[in-house]
């Protein structure tokens, strides 16, 4: 599985959704950040993930 770190995963969530990209209706959230999967078009499943804000 291929693992890509994203800013906004909610909006490209909705924009793959929009482009008929099949988004796994299950999302994960924690404190090291939320997750979404994805299959690309060789049927790889590739991972979503969007850290938690930094704090300062």
């Amino acid at each position: 599985m291929l693992n890509l770190r994203v800013r906004d995963l909610d909006g490209l969530v909705a924009s793959l959704r929009g482009g008929g990209v099949w988004v796994d209706p299950n999302t994960e959230a924690y404190e090291y950040g939320k997750f979404a999967w994805i299959v690309d078009p060789t049927g790889a499943r590739v991972e979503l993930w969007e850290p938690p804000p930094a704090t300062s």
